[in-house]
């Protein structure tokens, strides 16, 4: 927790669980989180719920016991750390098809999935010569930071996982009996674990929590992780102990920045940088460029207003 008096409490949630209509669970989750003051992102399928919100204790309290009351979701899964300063600037509740995108419609963690292994056990597990190790996230995360001797699939999307691993299936597991997988906070390692078994890969383990929970009760002289975890809100990254890391954001393709690269000349605050401004047209550029004057715009009335 921040050592100043004024912080917010940061929830990292999902629950894989059948919903039926999650339109009619939309309206009431957004009202109840709206009231209760919390800003983030929520996202609905028909396989259940996943999201990340910020708020006062009491705030995020009222919402994650209304999720709890949701059918299927008393055991949800739950990370809490803390902020600094408000991580999220605004609050949504979305409707998805996925509530992390794969594109795998066979793909069902509620029907299979890998062997969880606890962070105090995960070291042992990764050390073992029997044992590949794929970190499942995206190019961008993986850069800030990794467990040693994991494999990068290098992909730019959780789309791209299911073919990266087909196509590099017989070198990844030659020689390995085991597959241990890992992703940010777990949701991504329930759907990637569903997918090996169903290509038939029988001993697939995965770090129950994810990242965030290795960091926060792995201590850091035990610790097989190096450099940062990338986090998708304003405070970037994480290190040990869920400290807040020293990375930026690139408000134009939302990739984590060091100090050196804002001092680049292809960054500009909202617009582009380093990694990003090859990718985008003058036209994008421009609107970005609109976008970061709005912003600015309305930081100067809020704070003309207190």
């Amino acid at each position: 927790m921040p050592n100043n008096e004024t912080y917010f409490q940061v929830a990292a949630l999902y629950c894989f669980t059948p919903f039926e209509d999650p339109a009619a669970i939309r309206g009431p989750l957004l009202a109840i989180c709206e009231e209760a003051g919390t800003k983030g992102t929520l996202l609905l399928a028909n396989e259940g719920i996943n999201g990340t919100i910020a708020g006062s204790d009491n705030a995020i309290g009222a919402v994650v016991g209304h999720i709890r009351s949701l059918p299927g979701c008393a055991n949800l899964d739950l990370k809490y750390s803390y902020a600094s300063e408000a991580p999220f600037a605004r609050m949504k509740v979305r409707l998805k098809r996925e509530i992390v995108t794969m594109g795998e419609p066979g793909v069902d963690p509620r029907a299979s999935v890998g062997r969880y292994v606890d962070p105090q056990d995960w070291n042992a597990l990764i050390s073992d010569p029997d044992t590949v190790v794929i970190d499942t996230r995206n190019d961008y995360e993986v850069a800030v930071g990794t467990f040693e001797g994991a494999v990068d699939p290098e992909t730019t999307s959780f789309r791209e996982f299911p073919k990266w691993f087909r196509d590099n299936r017989e070198e990844l597991l030659e020689g390995k009996k085991k597959v241990a997988m890992f992703c940010t906070g777990g949701i991504r390692c329930e759907k990637s674990t569903s997918f090996l078994r169903g290509e038939g890969i029988d001993e697939v383990y995965h770090l129950k929590g994810g990242i965030l929970k290795y960091l926060e009760t792995v201590p850091e002289e035990e610790s097989k992780w190096h450099g940062d975890c990338f986090v998708f809100d304003e405070r970037v990254t994480v290190k040990h102990g869920l400290e807040e890391g020293d990375y930026h954001l690139c408000r134009a393709c939302r990739r984590p920045i060091t100090d050196e690269e804002m001092r680049h000349e292809h960054y500009v605050e909202g617009v582009s940088c380093p990694h990003c401004y090859d990718e985008k047209s003058e036209a994008q550029r421009a609107r970005y460029a609109e976008r970061q004057r709005q912003r600015e715009l309305e930081k100067a009335r809020a704070a003309k207003a207190k």
